[in-house]
This record gives C-alpha cells, structure tokens and sequence, in this order.
C-alpha cells in the first residue's frame, strides 16, 4: 500500500485522539446532513454515489476508488453549529481519518483526526462551525476504497456567525452586462461597470428598461450603489437571479433622483438588474456606474453547482416549432465563420424528429439527450457540406454529432469534415459519404462507438481513423485509412492499399456525454475497457451517472478564480458554449474530475499563463473543448502531470478526449509546447493539435510554437492522433512503452529555408520522433505530408525517428510531398524511398525495422 505525500503530512499535522465509541446516533434527533447534496474525490462505481450516504437508507452506499486520499462531502445548506458527526462503515472502513469543516467549500479545518480506527459506527463528539462538513480519508483498512453506509452530520441550523461588514470591492466592475436597449454605439450596458465615471449606458426612451451584469457566480449581495445621469429614474428596482430569468426584488424605489445613492439590500443571485419602471426626464435611463458590494467582509461564496446551461446551449424536443427554423439560422451565423467567436450546441431530447436537416457548420455540436443513440431518432439529415469554400471540406474543422440515431433522406448522410470534426456514437441507419458535394479535396477524421448500417464511403477523404464501431462496408481509401476494433473493417492492406485494421483497441474509455434523466440532467462517464471491438451501447456496462449538481456549470464572462474555486470544493466542470480568458492556470488536482465542454468551448490563456494543469491523480476526463493560444507565450497550454510523475494509473488512467489546441488562426498565438503528458496511462483519443498554416497572425515567428504533442510519461495510449506544423518536432515521445494507432501529420508549411530546420546534421525536424533512450514503443497507420510553400526546394531528411532496437516496431508508416511543394529524403530515420516530385503519391514503409 503507498500513502499519497498529502495523506502522510495530514495524519502527521492533525492532534491524535482515542478511537470513539460505537454508538449510535439516538434516533430523536435528525442530521442535518440527511437528503442535502453530497459530492465525494471519486465514487466506486454508479451505484456508490456520494449522495447515498446522506439519504437516510442504511441499505445504500457511498464507496470511493481504491486509493487512500479519499473524501465525502456534504454542503448542509447554510452555515450551523456542529456537535456530532456519526459515521457508519461498510467493511471498506477508514483506519486514519480526519473530519473537517468549512465555509466556503475550499478552506478546511479540523474538527477530529481518528487514528487506528476498526470500523463499524463511529461517534464522534465535535465542536465547530461551518456550511460544508468532509469526511478526509488518509488511510485505508483494506485494499478497497472508503465505504459508508451513512455519514450524518448533527447540530444547531440556527445559528449563523455574525455578520460582518460588506466588502467595499465592486463585484460587477469589468463584469459581462447586457440592456433592453441602448441609446448608441456609444453608450453600451458594459460602460455602467467598467469603473470609469466618465462612461455612461443610456436606453432609448420608453418605459420600462434595464441593465444586468453577471458576477460570474452565485454571490450574497449587501449593497448596491447607483450613479444616475440627468436622465435618471425616477422609479426603479433593483434584482436580483440566479438564472437571469426569474428576478427577486431587493430594493423598490419610488422617488429616485439624480446623481449617486447607495441601498442596503439582502439577498444573492449571480445577476443583478437595475430595471427602470418610469423616468425622471423625457429621455431615456442613463447610467454613469453601478457598483455591486458582496459579503459577509468580501469573503468569496461558495461556487454552486447545477443550474441552466446558458444562452448558447439550444434544447429542443420534437415539437418544438421551426425547429428546422433554429438550425438554419445557427447554420448561417457559423457556416464560413472559421475564426469567429460563435458557439453553439444543439440538445435533442428523446424522441422521433422527421423531416430535418441539421446542417452543422463551425464550433457548432449536435447531441442527442438519451441514454442510447436510438432514443433520438432523426428521420433526415445531419450534414457537413463544403458549398461555403467552393467544394473543398479541407477546413471543415471545429465541429461534432454525439449519441443519436440518423436515418437519411436520401438513404445516405454526408459528413464531409476535415480535423477537430468527431463523429461518436451515432447509430446511420443507411450508409455515410464522408465526401463534399462534387467529391472535392478532403481531410479527416474521425469515427469512434458508432454503427453504419450500410456502407462508408470516404471517396476524396486523404486520411480517416474508426475505433470500436462497426460498419456494413468500406469503399475506398486514398492513403491511410486505420481501423482498430471495428466490425465490418476491411483487411489490411497497406503495401499495395491505404488500410491498415488491428482487430480490437488495446485500451479505451468512451468520452463522458450529457443526458436527461426524466428531467434531470447527468452526466454519463463510461468505465475503461480493454481489447475492445464494437459499440459500446446499449449496454453502457461499467460506466458512472453523476448528477448536474456535482458539475459547475461555466458560463461567458466566468473567472479562472472561480472556475478554480469550483474545481476546489470538489465540482466538475461543464463548459458551456463559450469564450473564455483565463488570467491563471485551471488546476485540475483531484481524482475522476470530469471537465466537458459543449458547443466546442474555448479557453484562452492570457498574460502569458498556462491553460489547464493536470495533477497526477486517477481518471481525470478530460473531454469536448478547444484551447486557444494567447497573445503573450505560454509555456505549456495543457499539461497532464506534474514532472516526473510516476504512480502508476493502468487501472484508472486519464484521458483527453476531442480536446483540440490551436495556436494562431484567431489572431497571433504563441507557445512554447501545446500539450505535455508527464502522467503514465494517459488516454490520448483523437486530439488535433494544430499551430495555424491560414488566417490572421500565422507566420514563422508570429505564432511560434516549438512542439505540438511531448509524452514523457510511460505506458501512454494515442488513438486517433492529429498533430501539425510546429516549428521543431511535432510529436516527440520520451515516455516507455508508448503506443499510437492512428498519426495524421503536416510539417509547417512556413519554414523559411532549409537551415531554419537542420539541427544534428538533419535537415528538418521529424513529425514524430522516439527519443534514443526509448527501448519500447510501437506505432501503427503513420502518414507524414510536407507542402513547403515558402521554399520548395527544402528536402526534409524524413518523417519519422526512432531508435533501431528490438522493442520498437513501426507498422504502416509513409510520407508524401503534396504537389512537389518539397521532399522528404526517407521515409524513416535513413529507411525508405524519396518523395516523388510533384506526383504526390506515397512512400511506404510497412514494418520498421
């Protein structure tokens, strides 16, 4: 058994104390904590739920993963008084254990440390105070979890700490703001809260209006201050939601006047509204600032869970009307809008929707809402096309359908996408042509636990990878198509054909997906499986249903502090259709968080900080979001582990599921490694990382970004991997017994000369390279192209390096020259023939060495 460092230092700092009495607590006397809502740092598995040790039933329980820094939390809804915390194990018992209290859900204190514990019903008399009470396991008594059959919490819900003073800080200052309307362009609902008294909002002139601001969060609101134009209202209220749809009224105001005034209110909500019901003048209102003061003291609220999805998020179901209505007018907002700001995804609740045709343009996702693909049956169309680039799907990037079924019109869909474009778990009840219209250049993609009834025809497509479904046929290829686990996969071919087919996936976990439950929402997280082949619906064996109420549902204009704050009271994170800048690092540290994006979901680091970080724990999923390069150099955009991580994760690895990297394209983006994986076990399944070839701030030193995919640690798993145009390698793999199946590669179409490349004797940097030191590594389905269209005369020595020992085994490798636009020399270390001019036709190398 090894002791995490944390767990160590915690039993070593916490004051001992005797091992409680076995008693029961006396039934007259409810826990607060019975039917409130419980989170935990990992469950066993869909049936141990935090939330069954607070219900009340002995029969039910909450059992973590099989790791000694464990915990169970439960928020009792309002600050209280505590006198007994009684805790009912399973035979999974805690040996060591601390009980601990807080406030805020992030800062703990002790109450209790129990060591040497023996199981059964342990009593514990405490006194102490706060709105979040946790179990903290720091050892366990038997290879299993933590196992509780009831965790109940007692005391006095009565008593509150006093009050203190409201934070003089401005909560709304520089906060996303919104009006019924504004008078001009120059007079915007943000100027009301942006700190500067010399900007103003003003409305049209009509009765009523309003400004809003969201502060991010659900927040206690003490006070309010208003700064009035000579335009100002007469009669207003100020409100209050945590939605922004129903409103409570703070403070009702019959005789305002101009100029500034302060108003004491009581209440919380995360937006807050001044709404005008009649004005002071004959213009409109107008507004110099409004300042909104939080508290007890500017302490910082709790981060709640649960709640809407957001503006941007569009649910529907089969009667809802112009539903083809909806579709079209997100179509035409995203069609060619490739470096746009929109985002948006549709929802489709269970049922039969006819006569539909959901054509699906940029950073726009589709989804079913059941269990299963066939609870939403679409009896028409979803479809990407290329009309908007003349015929060419070679950019249809940013996009993805998810868990519904599809019966074509015409008997076949078209889904004619380029990178970042998955398609999973979707049952076609016909065939699928992965072409444009017209049969124009191609570049995917990417299928994964999805069933074809009829055939799949890439005709133009360049490249393509299915993983665990299953298809009714497979026309053609042009030159890498890779299979591993599908049903209905033709033979391998590759000395003379594009496939290459592994009959199973050595080690899988399909990515988390939203659903309802009645009308609840939750989120599915599927367990890991092993030599997999096929779907895996309808039976969706081994995965965990985790309640919206344990994820923070981000929405625009959220804060890194915040989304950290969240992440800290032990939430997940569901990233709502949105852009988001981040002014520090999203640490991700515990075990089987979940972090999901909807609607292609962007982060966008600022000032130079890394986006998200990644501790080396158990089973964090990683899935459905785009991380943006910022103007100032990031060091690492994602990072999975720590250096030099090494527990050892196989039984529960992490995974990074259509989570996509761009650097440039938007604008100039700068990096120094996109994606790092320290941690051993990693899942890395369909990923593109990408520094821009095309839109604004792309160049050789505008948007430098030296490697695209570094893998330090061992035993990682790449399905599905897209990596393109770096600047030295694009994927250097330093990690043992690494394996891919599946590498689409470009080498930077902007390398100014040959001696901007040649280092070690080599001109270029190779696509993928294995360092010297790897003994074991094994790859499959491998296609590098170069189009160097700033000097075509460079001749790059290869496309691949790896070191010639036993334990390396290259399957299935080539490289082409598109149009002659450069060569490469080999296609493997010295191995392999040269590119063939301007024929772009493959070099093969079909096992190395």
């Amino acid at each position: 058994m090894r002791l995490r460092s944390l767990g160590i230092a915690l039993a070593t700092a916490a004051a001992l104390v005797t091992i409680p009495s076995q008693i029961p607590a006396g039934a007259a006397e409810a826990p607060l904590s019975q039917g409130k809502t419980a989170v935990s740092s990992s469950d066993e598995n869909g049936g141990t739920p935090a939330e069954a040790a607070v219900d009340g039933d002995t029969g039910t329980r909450w059992s973590s993963a099989a790791t000694d820094t464990s915990w169970l939390q439960v928020d009792l809804g309002k600050s209280a008084t505590l006198t007994k915390v009684v805790l009912n194990w399973e035979t999974a018992y805690g040996k060591d254990y601390k009980i601990q209290v807080s406030d805020n859900g992030s800062s703990w204190t002790d109450l209790k440390s129990v060591t040497g514990g023996d199981g059964g019903v342990d009593t514990l008399d405490v006194s102490g105070q706060g709105r979040y009470v946790r179990m903290y396991g720091v050892t366990r008594a038997t290879q299993y979890g933590y196992s509780l059959w009831e965790f109940q919490v007692f005391g006095d819900a009565g008593t509150t700490p006093p009050a203190t003073d409201c934070s003089t800080t401005n909560a709304a200052k520089g906060r996303p703001a919104t009006a019924s309307s504004t008078e001009n362009a120059g007079s915007a609902a943000v100027n009301a809260f942006d700190g500067d008294g010399a900007t103003r909002w003003s409305s049209q002139w009509s009765d009523p209006q309003w400004v809003r601001v969201d502060l991010g969060s659900k927040q206690d609101i003490c006070k309010v201050d208003v700064d009035w134009e000579a335009a100002y209202g007469k009669a207003f209220k100020i409100q209050a939601s945590a939605d922004g749809q129903d409103w409570t009224t703070l403070k009702d105001v019959a005789d305002g006047t101009a100029g500034k005034t302060s108003y004491d209110v009581n209440g919380s909500g995360r937006y807050l509204r001044v709404y005008g019901t009649t004005r002071g003048t004959a213009y409109g209102y107008s507004l110099w600032e409004v300042a909104v003061h939080t508290g007890s003291g500017g302490s910082t609220p709790p981060v709640e869970g649960g709640g809407d999805l957001g503006p941007n998020v569009i649910v529907v179901d089969p009667s809802t009307p112009d539903l083809q209505g909806k579709f079209d007018d997100v179509f035409a907002k995203q069609e060619s809008n490739q470096f746009g700001s929109g985002r948006y995804q549709f929802l489709l609740k269970p049922g039969t929707y006819n006569n539909i045709n959901a054509q699906i343009g940029f950073y726009t996702s589709i989804s079913g809402l059941g269990l299963n693909p066939d609870d939403t049956k679409i009896n028409g169309d979803v479809t990407v096309d290329a009309g908007w680039f003349n015929g060419n799907a070679t950019q249809n990037f940013w996009r993805s359908a998810e868990n519904l079924s599809i019966k074509p019109v015409n008997g076949t869909d078209r889904w004619a996408v380029a990178q970042a474009a998955p398609f999973r778990r979707i049952h076609v009840e016909g065939g699928l042509n992965l072409a444009p219209n017209g049969y124009g250049w191609a570049s995917g993609g990417y299928i994964a636990d999805s069933k074809v009834d009829g055939t799949v025809g890439p005709y133009s497509q360049q490249q393509w990878y299915t993983r665990d479904s299953s298809v009714g046929g497979w026309t053609n290829g042009v030159w890498n198509m890779t299979f591993s686990g599908v049903r209905g996969a033709p033979a391998t071919n590759f000395d003379s054909g594009p496939y290459t087919t592994l009959d199973t996936t050595p080690v899988s976990r399909e990515k988390p997906f939203l659903y309802l439950d009645g009308n609840d929402y939750k989120v599915f997280v599927p367990g890991k499986r092993t030599n997999t082949r096929g779907v895996s619906w309808p039976a969706n064996t081994g995965g965990t249903s985790l309640p919206l109420s344990q994820f923070y549902v981000v929405k625009p204009g959220a804060t890194a502090a915040t989304i950290n704050a969240a992440l800290s009271q032990g939430l997940n994170l569901l990233f709502t259709p949105g852009v988001y800048h981040l002014d520090q690092t999203i640490d991700v540290t515990r075990a089987n968080t979940v972090v999901l994006g909807l609607g292609l979901a962007t982060l966008v680091p600022d000032h130079g900080v890394d986006a998200v970080h990644v501790a080396d724990v158990d089973g964090v999923k990683l899935a459905g979001f785009l991380i943006d390069a910022g103007a100032t150099k990031s060091d690492t955009l994602l990072q999975i582990g720590s250096a030099g991580s090494s527990a050892d994760h196989s039984a529960n690895p992490t995974s990074m599921q259509d989570v996509f990297i761009r650097i440039g394209g938007a604008g100039p983006g700068l990096a120094t490694n996109s994606v790092v994986v320290n941690s051993d076990d990693v899942i890395v399944d369909h990923t593109w990382i990408w520094r821009a070839d095309h839109g604004d701030g792309v160049g050789w030193e505008t948007n430098r970004a030296d490697y695209g995919l570094v893998v330090n640690g061992d035993d990682v798993l790449a399905t599905g991997l897209f990596v393109e145009h770096f600047n030295k390698y694009d994927v250097l793999w330093n990690g043992e017994r690494g394996r891919t199946i599946f590498f689409q590669n470009e080498k930077a179409y902007d390398v100014p000369n040959a001696g901007a490349v040649t280092h070690d004797g080599i001109v270029g940097y190779a696509a993928y390279k294995v360092a010297d030191s790897v003994n074991t590594h094994e790859a499959w389905g491998m296609g590098s192209y170069c189009n160097f269209t700033s000097d075509p005369s460079i001749v790059q020595q290869h496309g691949f390096q790896v070191p010639v020992k036993s334990g390396i085994k290259m399957h299935d490798i080539l490289v082409i020259s598109l149009g002659g636009k450069g060569q490469y020399a080999h296609v493997i270390n010295n191995t392999g023939a040269p590119t063939s001019g301007t024929d772009t036709v493959p070099s093969k190398i079909t096992s190395f060495p």
